[in-house]
């Protein structure tokens, strides 16, 4: 007999305690998030039961379009039909033609574009060409920064959690703390390779940086000839409000490195942005960093249609108002609840609230998600959570997460009242 919705979500999950990872299983049973995801669209998700999830979380930032987006679809269908992935050996039009679009949307003189096909293999290439443009050692990054878990990311990286473990990683990279400028002026001499920063930390709690600290990083790194790298892999393609976070503070970047948002949320890729000056580094050796797999027709023809949709659909201002309106109601929310929420902050559509203990983070989850509402930690910051729903997200499901968190904090404060 074929197996009830129950059955199959009682045989995942063990297969992932048997198979894939029992601590991950345990912790996804406790946190309510134990569902089978079936399909999805637009900003909601459907699990094996027919349940129907309001998707606040976003994917951390990868799904900017919401989840199946019918033109990026059609794109990726059409490419399959052609090519899937590339031979390797003859130019490829789609990869040539979204290089060309990513040197017009983002700042300033930003050009050439390196693909792979994650935000941290886009943090390797970046390091790897900073390096290799500059001959220095040095790479300056900042306390409670997320650049990835492969090894030179989490070297760049700033919980002590994820890199530790694996030490020692990449050598000489001084760490300083996120927006202090004088902290970032007193380490960033001529030993220095690159500062890479993210204009707003992600994992690391949703800590925006303060007005003036980018443009005067930017200055201190021009004066000492150290390269900027702005790691806008969760931030950029409109989420923040702005097309990159560095736009709000008008400060153009030696290399940028993109992904999550890049494709539309249809298939993985991501991108190592930089000058015609940076791009030097490859002069007379071509392939000295390459990927098999980056840069995909599939996955290039979906970043096309990712960025035409953007800009068709108006997606960056609407992230910018709706972003506005979200944040301050979030901020009534903290008010109302002071012993439990301590702050509410962001740019656009990547909002955040922190915690007054970590405790309440991983209760409020579990309660959202009892509404059928998805929420997520941030990675460096328990205390944490985050809110990065589809650029496109309407007013009245903005309403309905307020109404299901004040829900979620009452029965939160309630509970540890009583304990």
């Amino acid at each position: 007999m074929p197996k009830d919705n129950k059955e199959i979500a009682r045989e995942v999950a063990r297969q992932y305690r048997d198979y894939i990872n029992p601590d991950l299983a345990r912790v996804m049973r406790v946190t309510g998030l134990g569902t089978v995801e079936d399909h999805a669209s637009g900003c909601f998700v459907w699990d094996n039961e027919g349940r129907q999830f309001l998707d606040m979380a976003g994917g951390y930032g990868v799904f900017c379009l919401g989840h199946s987006h019918p033109k990026i679809i059609a794109a990726v269908k059409d490419q399959l039909e052609r090519m899937s992935l590339s031979s390797k050996v003859f130019f490829s039009q789609q990869q040539a033609q979204l290089a060309q679009e990513l040197a017009r949307i983002t700042p300033g003189d930003l050009q050439y574009s390196f693909f792979c096909n994650s935000g941290t293999e886009a943090v390797e290439g970046a390091l790897k060409i900073a390096r290799l443009r500059t001959n220095r050692p040095v790479f300056v990054c900042t306390e409670k920064a997320f650049h990835g878990k492969s090894t030179g990311g989490l070297a760049v990286s700033g919980r002590p959690n994820y890199r530790e473990p694996f030490e020692p990683l990449m050598p000489e990279v001084r760490r300083v703390p996120f927006g202090d400028i004088e902290a970032m002026r007193a380490v960033v001499d001529e030993d220095v390779a690159a500062v890479i920063i993210e204009p707003v930390q992600g994992e690391g709690g949703i800590n925006v940086a303060p007005d003036g600290y980018l443009p005067a990083l930017r200055e201190i790194c021009t004066a000492k000839g150290a390269l900027l790298i702005a790691d806008e892999v969760q931030t950029g393609f409109g989420r923040t409000g702005a097309m990159f976070a560095v736009d709000h503070w008008n400060v153009v970047p030696d290399i940028m490195t993109v992904a999550k948002a890049l494709s539309g949320g249809i298939i993985p890729i991501g991108a190592v942005i930089g000058t015609r000056d940076v791009w030097q580094a490859f002069k007379g050796r071509p392939l000295i960093h390459t990927s098999t797999f980056g840069g995909s027709p599939l996955a290039c023809a979906a970043g096309l249609a990712s960025i035409r949709v953007i800009e068709e659909e108006n997606l960056v201002e609407k992230a910018r108002i709706s972003g506005e309106y979200f944040l301050a109601e979030l901020k009534k929310l903290v008010s109302a609840y002071p012993d439990i929420c301590a702050e509410a902050r962001g740019l656009g559509l990547m909002l955040g609230i922190e915690f007054t203990e970590e405790k309440y983070a991983g209760l409020i989850i579990a309660e959202l998600s009892r509404q059928n509402i998805i929420a997520v930690y941030t990675l460096n910051q328990p205390k944490v959570i985050r809110f990065e729903p589809e650029l496109a997200i309407e007013r009245q499901h903005l309403d309905r997460t307020i109404v299901c968190l004040k829900e979620a904090l009452q029965n939160a404060r309630e509970f540890f009242a009583n304990r």
